[in-house]
C-alpha cells in the first residue's frame, strides 16, 4: 500500500512539473486540472475524478506541494456539493454542475439552517411549490457561509407539507444571483462577515436542478452533512489558495501570486508552513513564559491536532462509525485548546487586537483565537447535535420523545 501511495504522489508531481506555469491565470490552471482529472481525485470516475481514497488524494496534494503549484478549487463546492451530486445526481446533473465546480467558475453555499430549524434541521419551513417545469421557493435561511459570493446554493426546501417532516424535503441546486434572493451579512465577534442570512421571495429553480428526486432531500442532505463533517476533521496538506466563482473575481488573476492563507476567511500572524504549537512556543519563549506546564500543554495541543488530522484521513473510508461527527467534535475542542494555549503563551497581551496601535507580541493572534473559539461548536452542526447522532445512530440509545414519526409536517406543533 505504501508503494502504491508513493507511486500516486510521484505521478502527481511529474504531471504538475510539466503542467504548472505560474503565469497562467487561475482559471487556466484550474481548467488544466479538470481536463486531466486532478481537481478532486477522490470523486468517482463518472464524476470527473479518479476514485482515489482520502490517503491517495493527500498523496496527490503532496506531489503538487513539492512543485509549488496553486491548489485546486476548494471550499464548500468541492467539500460538499460536488461529492453529493456525484452520489445522487443523474449523469446530466453531474455534467451540468461538477465541471463548473472543478474549474472554479461557480462557487456554492449551503442553504440548510433556518431561524426555526437549526438543531432540528428536518423542521425547516422554507417551501418550494411546483409551477410547471420549475419550482417557486419562498423562505429564510441563516448561517450561510459565503452566501454573498455564491453562484449556487445547496437548498433544502419543503416540497410536500402533507408528508412527515423528514419525507417532504427536497434538495435543489439553487441559483443565488437572481431577483427574489437577498443576502445580508452577519458580522461575527471577530469583525468578519463570513456568514449570512438569506431571504428568498418567490424565486424560481428549474426542475432539472432537483437532486435525488422530490422528497429525497433528507437522504441527499445527510450525504452533504457527512461530507462536510468528514472534511472539517482536517486535511494533511495545505496548498496555495484562490477563491472560486464569478463574484470573487480571482479567475483572471495570475496563478503564481496566491499564498496558502485565505485572508478573507482568517487573518493570521502565524507564517505559512509553521506548526501552530511551535509558533506559540516561540512567542512564549520570547516573553520568558515557556515553563514546563506550558510546554506540556503545547505538546498536548499538537497531538490533538495530529490525531484529528489522521481521523480526517479515515473519514471517507467508513472504517469508523460516525467518524465525521467525531472529527467535528474534535475540531470544537481544538478551537478551545488553541484559545487557552494562546493566552497562556502571551498573558495579558491576549487582550490586544491587531487593530490596536500596539497589538502585542502575537500581533493580535491570541485575541483572534479567543473570539473565534465559540464558533466551531455551532457551525457545521452543534456539538450537542453531534453527540445526539453518535448516541442514537451508533450507540443505539433511545431517541428523545416527540410526535410519531409518521405525523404530517403541517400537523406538527410550531416552534
Amino acid at each position: 500500500m505504501a508503494d502504491h501511495v508513493a507511486g500516486i504522489e510521484a505521478d502527481a508531481r511529474s504531471w504538475a512539473e510539466s503542467a504548472w506555469d505560474p503565469d497562467l491565470t487561475v482559471g487556466e490552471w484550474w481548467s488544466r486540472l479538470l481536463a486531466d482529472r486532478w481537481s478532486l481525485p477522490s470523486l468517482p470516475d463518472h464524476a470527473y475524478g479518479r476514485g482515489y481514497s482520502r490517503a491517495e488524494e493527500q498523496a496527490v496534494w503532496r506531489g503538487f506541494a513539492a512543485v509549488g503549484t496553486l491548489g485546486p478549487p476548494s471550499g464548500i463546492a468541492t467539500m460538499m456539493a460536488a461529492p453529493t451530486i456525484a452520489d445522487h445526481g443523474t449523469s446530466a446533473q453531474i455534467d451540468r454542475y461538477v465541471p463548473a465546480i472543478l474549474n472554479g467558475t461557480e462557487a456554492w453555499c449551503q442553504l440548510f439552517s433556518e431561524p426555526g430549524a437549526g438543531s432540528d434541521l428536518a423542521g425547516l419551513s422554507t417551501r418550494a411549490e411546483r409551477d410547471g417545469e420549475s419550482w417557486v421557493v419562498t423562505g429564510q435561511k441563516v448561517w450561510t457561509s459565503f452566501g454573498h459570493e455564491a453562484d449556487l446554493g445547496m437548498l433544502l426546501a419543503r416540497t410536500d407539507p402533507d408528508l412527515p417532516k423528514h419525507a417532504g424535503i427536497s434538495w435543489f441546486a439553487f441559483p443565488m444571483r437572481q431577483p427574489g434572493v437577498e443576502v445580508r451579512p452577519l458580522v461575527e465577534l471577530t469583525g468578519r462577515a463570513m456568514f449570512n442570512e438569506v431571504f428568498i421571495d418567490a424565486a424560481p429553480v428549474a426542475d432539472e436542478a432537483l437532486i435525488g428526486g422530490p422528497g429525497g432531500g433528507w437522504k441527499v442532505g445527510n450525504t452533504t452533512l457527512a461530507y462536510e463533517r468528514g472534511s472539517l476533521a482536517g486535511a494533511a496538506v495545505t496548498l496555495p489558495y484562490a477563491r472560486t466563482g464569478s463574484v470573487a473575481g480571482q479567475l483572471d488573476q495570475r496563478a503564481g501570486d496566491f499564498g496558502q492563507r485565505d485572508e478573507v476567511v482568517r487573518r493570521s500572524a502565524i507564517p505559512d508552513g509553521v506548526a501552530e504549537s511551535v509558533w506559540w512556543g516561540q512567542q512564549a519563549d520570547e516573553l520568558d513564559r515557556l515553563d514546563p506546564v506550558l510546554r506540556d500543554e503545547l505538546a498536548a495541543a499538537h497531538a490533538e491536532r495530529e490525531v484529528n488530522r489522521l481521523l480526517g484521513q479515515r473519514a471517507r473510508t467508513g472504517a469508523v462509525p460516525a467518524v465525521g461527527n467525531l472529527g467535528k467534535l474534535a475540531m470544537s475542542e481544538i478551537a478551545r485548546t488553541r484559545r487557552e494555549v494562546a493566552n497562556r503563551a502571551v498573558g495579558a497581551a491576549g487582550m490586544l487586537a491587531d487593530a490596536d496601535a500596539e497589538a502585542g507580541p502575537a500581533e493580535g493572534e491570541a485575541q483572534r483565537a479567543t473570539l473565534a473559539s465559540p464558533a466551531p461548536s455551532i457551525y457545521g452542526g452543534t456539538d450537542q447535535v453531534q453527540r445526539n447522532i453518535i448516541g442514537e445512530r451508533v450507540l443505539g440509545l433511545p431517541k428523545e420523545p416527540g410526535p410519531p414519526k409518521d405525523t404530517p409536517f403541517r400537523d406538527l406543533p410550531n416552534n
